[in-house]
């Protein structure tokens, strides 16, 4: 069967996934691996080692995959490459690994920081990710051992990482659970099949499309049922197969209308929209790389699986990598002119929807943090006596002395000009 081959054709490569990551963790000197489409990881290579992070966190590795997973998703979105923090505000990139049109995984390579680390953060972070005092000490002993690389040369090595992913894509290892995946839901669908082939036979209305079946699909999804949603859609693609009479063309209009339907279960879940229309973009570009039936039904299920995943699993871990890659973008830039809408920009979503996260996470508003960043660093210019206040606040990327003067006065309690006659100590 022409679909069989495919699969096996379209395997990752476990060698060539194993020699691919060892020979780019030595190359840049930071740790790498290779995941599936469900985040378990097929290949990894530390450069000196095993991470000590990694031991720490290992009994919190669905936390760990979901923001593996999550990277993955959003390198699809975005040409292949994509930079992200982790839960822990460690920098990390992936590129997506593509067999047969298909997405079969991808390759991560990091952590890494590409500043100094933010300590404050980092403990809030953990804290509500249920590790006790002593394992926030030994995380923040170990983050401040990990190398800080530029800006650049994260971007240069997510460019290297591509290269690599390009390679492992290439790879076939033959036949495996892939397969055996594929294999099962052709049962599945047969069966259903079959089993309209018998109330055809009692006369019975076999013609009618399952109105109540997708509305059960759009009820499971929003619940993260991943079980029961493919079980109800093995059910509609065989109702599908049998009306169109096995029509190639007739399938591949259904079964985009049912890539809508997904995606509207999603949304109704609570997805994020901007992420679930990206991912409809590409797989509606996707879908003519495909010649067979079962080829299509076997990617409509993974479109599936990925759409509830973005109900629920990734969601946390994205406003996570949302609030970090602010924060960076923050700390780089507040000595210039900085609007919500630059930096809602910067992170690729709507002004509105990034005000109400960067709220939510961190328990104040953009401006009033923005203003506290401002302020700190203010302060370390107030101890230089050569510098005169009008040119501190504009350092610090205040227009206006007087305004700068009101927002000081309010963070710290006194003037910039008493802070600084005390030499940055403040008496209570």
């Amino acid at each position: 069967m022409r679909d069989i081959q495919l699969a096996e054709a379209s395997e990752l490569s476990l060698d060539r996934s194993k020699h691919a990551v060892q020979t780019y963790s030595r190359s840049v000197g930071a740790e790498c691996m290779v995941i599936d489409t469900h985040g378990n990881i097929v290949a990894h290579a530390f450069p000196k080692g095993r991470c000590g992070l990694c031991k720490i966190l290992g009994g919190r590795g669905e936390r760990c995959g979901k923001a593996h997973l999550y990277g993955s998703y959003q390198a699809e979105r975005f040409g292949g490459r994509y930079i992200f923090f982790c839960p822990i505000g460690l920098v990390h990139w992936v590129s997506p690994i593509i067999c047969g049109g298909v997405s079969k995984g991808a390759v991560l390579g990091g952590p890494v920081l590409m500043t100094e680390p933010d300590e404050l953060l980092i403990e809030e972070i953990t804290i509500s990710g249920g590790f006790d005092k002593k394992d926030i000490s030994e995380i923040k002993r170990l983050v401040r051992q990990l190398p800080i690389v530029s800006p650049e040369a994260v971007k240069d090595y997510s460019e290297m990482l591509y290269m690599v992913s390009l390679y492992i894509s290439g790879g076939s290892d033959g036949p495996s659970r892939t397969r055996m995946q594929a294999l099962e839901q052709q049962s599945r669908i047969s069966e259903y099949v079959q089993y309209i082939k018998s109330l055809a036979e009692g006369c019975g209305d076999t013609r009618t499309y399952p109105v109540e079946k997708e509305k059960e699909l759009l009820s499971l999804i929003p619940l993260g049922d991943k079980a029961g949603s493919q079980k109800v859609l093995n059910e509609i693609l065989g109702h599908v197969f049998f009306t169109s009479g096995g029509n190639f063309d007739v399938m591949k209009a259904r079964i985009l209308e049912l890539i809508v339907l997904l995606s509207r279960a999603a949304l109704e879940g609570g997805a994020d929209i901007e992420q679930i229309f990206g991912l409809n973009c590409n797989y509606l570009s996707q879908i003519n790389c495909f010649n067979t039936i079962d080829e299509l039904t076997y990617w409509l299920s993974g479109i599936m699986i990925r759409f509830t995943d973005c109900v629920f699993d990734l969601k946390d871990v994205k406003h996570i990598d949302v609030i970090y890659k602010a924060v960076d973008y923050i700390r780089r830039n507040y000595m210039k002119k900085i609007l919500l809408k630059d930096v809602a920009s910067h992170v690729q979503l709507s002004t509105s929807y990034f005000c109400a996260i960067f709220k939510k996470e961190m328990k104040c508003n953009f401006n009033s943090y923005l203003n506290k960043v401002r302020i700190e660093m203010s302060k370390k210019l107030l101890t230089d006596h050569d510098i005169p206040l009008v040119d501190v606040a504009n350092m610090v990327g205040y227009e206006d002395q007087s305004y700068f003067t009101r927002v000081f006065r309010s963070n710290v309690g006194i003037s910039p000009g008493k802070y600084r006659e005390r030499n940055g100590q403040m008496s209570f």
